[in-house]
């Protein structure tokens, strides 16, 4: 009999699509408690749920839509990577972030998650206060 369980990918594109609509509570079901979130400097590493909701609800609360558009995907195992073109609809723009994510997942649970990109791309299209 074939494993059902959903594979690392499977997990990761659930978890992108819930993002996509600001859904953390739907998002973060998907992220173990132990997760380790990092973005380049000078957004650095959190832990967890909890450190996940906390950069990304007052990151994202000037969007008014979200698209991560996957270009590229491998996974090995329970390590994927992902190459995205990030969208985020504010009230005047679209702002575009190229993004390379990679992604652990164990027990249908995204242990670790890294992103790489270009900070000075987002933070200089992005408001302010």
């Amino acid at each position: 009999m074939a494993d059902a369980s959903p594979s690392p990918l499977d997990i990761i594109q659930r978890f992108l699509k819930a993002m996509e609509q600001l859904d953390y509570d739907a998002a973060l079901t998907l992220v173990a408690d132990d997760c380790e979130y990092t973005n380049p400097p000078p957004l650095g590493t959190v832990r967890g749920p909890a450190g996940i909701r906390a950069v990304l609800e007052p990151f994202f609360a000037p969007t008014l839509e979200n698209e991560f558009k996957i270009v590229r995907q491998a996974a090995q195992g329970p390590v994927a990577f992902l190459e995205r073109l990030d969208r985020h609809r504010l009230a005047d723009k679209w702002v575009e972030l190229p993004v390379t994510g990679v992604f652990e997942v164990r027990d249908g649970r995204i242990t670790v998650w890294r992103d790489y990109f270009d900070a000075a791309t987002i933070l200089s299209q992005w408001p302010t206060g």
